[in-house]
């Protein structure tokens, strides 16, 4: 392989495929269908001068010649994604896409009206979002704008504090004819609590009061967001939930609002060289304004 001809999407195909482990994984990723990954795949071979890929019954993994090619698509990729960052800074079109990435809770339940305020007052601005509880990275544009509850420590970033989600416990009414009403904090844990399953957070939110929990505590357990709400709402059990989306939700209770609770920061993240672009700087401010009614 004296010279290999560098066509990206071939190379967009191969990361993919080495990175998830299967052609159906990389198709989903990719938006692509599976024989087309398959095709790329063989071109990318045949370019290479052999196999890139060991098939196996659990997927694909990589064979030497693949993972001596991988550090330089890896860099290939890299390149790609700040040449589009470069670009898009450069961008002083009113109209186009901005790309949003946020919690799938967040996403499902706090986004939908604030987007169509936002396509009822900018119809030329196309709303990409990107529901995902895996932090994109902005470096490299996998988004124009971030929703997280935390402050990312990434160089070249300009992040701004909106105010924060308050927290709290939330019953059907169902579950509360069924088992009654908590009288104190401590009474909690004499109920059917939803706990998460792999996450920790809510075991340390109780120990850190007083109150020595495991994970078996929790009769009923899922690290899904909005699977967890829906189980409250269900009936399922007890749960932990944000005060401005349980007011606005008939199926809940508020319990016990002077039970001592944690709060969610919000922060709004954008690339220093996309922030002030015309229609990222609009959806950045529509954004601002339409969360502000859930912070305190």
């Amino acid at each position: 392989m004296d010279s290999l001809p560098l066509d990206w999407t071939l190379i967009r195909s191969f990361l993919a495929v080495a990175e998830t482990g299967s052609l159906s994984a990389a198709a989903r990723e990719l938006g692509q269908s599976q024989p087309t990954l398959g095709r790329h795949i063989r071109m990318l071979e045949d370019q290479a001068g052999g196999p890139l890929f060991d098939r196996h019954a659990r997927g694909f993994s990589l064979s030497d010649l693949g993972k001596a090619l991988r550090p330089g698509a890896e860099a290939m990729r890299d390149g790609a994604r700040q040449v589009a960052l470069a670009a898009a800074g450069r961008d002083e079109r009113e109209a186009g896409p901005v790309r949003i990435t946020a919690s799938v809770f967040v996403s499902v339940l706090l986004l939908p009206p604030i987007i169509a305020d936002i396509r009822a007052h900018f119809p030329e601005i196309e709303i990409e979002l990107v529901s995902s509880d895996r932090t994109e990275n902005l470096l490299f544009h996998e988004a124009d704008i971030a929703v997280r509850m935390y402050r990312p420590k990434q160089l070249d970033m300009i992040t701004r504090h909106l105010g924060n989600l308050e927290l709290g416990l939330f019953a059907a009414p169902s579950y509360l004819s069924r088992h009654g009403t908590p009288s104190g904090f401590a009474d909690v844990l004499t109920h059917d609590v939803i706990g998460y399953d792999r996450d920790d957070r809510i075991i340390r939110g109780f120990r850190e009061v007083g109150l020595e929990v495991t994970r078996e505590s929790f009769p009923i357990r899922t690290d899904d967001q909005v699977a967890y709400w829906e189980l409250v709402c269900a009936g399922a059990g007890i749960g932990i939930g944000q005060i401005a989306v349980g007011a606005r939700d008939p199926r809940v209770t508020r319990l016990l609002p002077d039970a001592p609770m944690p709060s969610l920061p919000v922060w709004l993240t954008a690339h220093d060289s996309l922030r002030h672009t015309p229609r990222v700087s609009r959806v950045w401010d529509a954004l601002a304004e339409g969360l502000s009614p859930f912070l305190s």
